[in-house]
């Protein structure tokens, strides 16, 4: 089944809004805003909770770090690619950036231990062993950012899953990041 991209025309007129929002915050109406517009619910859970994040505990760099961590390991090869773009634009360092793409261990401990907990926050369903959460806390990080974590997983499960049953074709502003799983350069 092929899914539609929807641009502010073709678009539900409750999903206009959000188009016009994305494309006047990236330059384009991303695609994956295309896809999700044919569904005004989740186009605005999605830039709802998008926006929220400006309110988290976790800096930009920080919440990249998550979203690529989620993407990577859920496979999902639009999020990485676009999130990689994200993160240059945050300044995050490319060292750091190049191991979350080859999921694999990052040379900043913090950064590392983030990444750790959002893969336990994964892999355990969110019944994270106490001592995976206490590594978290030893790392400098609280309550707030437990829970900013959960929020960024549930923002990223929305996205990946689209991505993964509409095909959504990576955007040609996020073409220099394209990312396959298995490979750790675009």
């Amino acid at each position: 089944m092929s899914y539609t991209l929807h641009d502010r025309q073709t678009a539900p007129e409750a999903s206009r809004g959000i188009l016009e929002q994305a494309e006047q915050a990236y330059g384009f109406v991303p695609n994956l805003f295309g896809v999700l517009a044919e569904s005004p619910a989740a186009l605005r859970a999605y830039a709802a909770v998008t926006d929220i994040l400006q309110h988290a505990g976790l800096d930009p760099v920080e919440q990249q770090v998550v979203m690529l961590t989620v993407s990577a390991d859920n496979g999902c090869t639009y999020c990485v690619g676009a999130h990689s773009a994200l993160a240059q634009r945050v300044k995050m360092d490319p060292a750091v950036l190049e191991a979350l793409r080859a999921q694999g261990e990052l040379p900043d401990a913090k950064l590392e231990a983030l990444r750790r907990f959002t893969l336990a926050v994964m892999s355990h369903r969110g019944w994270v062993p106490e001592a995976e959460l206490q590594a978290f806390h030893d790392a400098g990080y609280g309550q707030r950012e437990v829970l900013d974590v959960i929020t960024i997983v549930a923002l990223k499960t929305l996205s990946n899953y689209t991505n993964h049953i509409a095909a959504t074709p990576l955007d040609t502003a996020f073409a220099g990041q394209a990312w396959e799983p298995g490979r750790t350069t675009g």
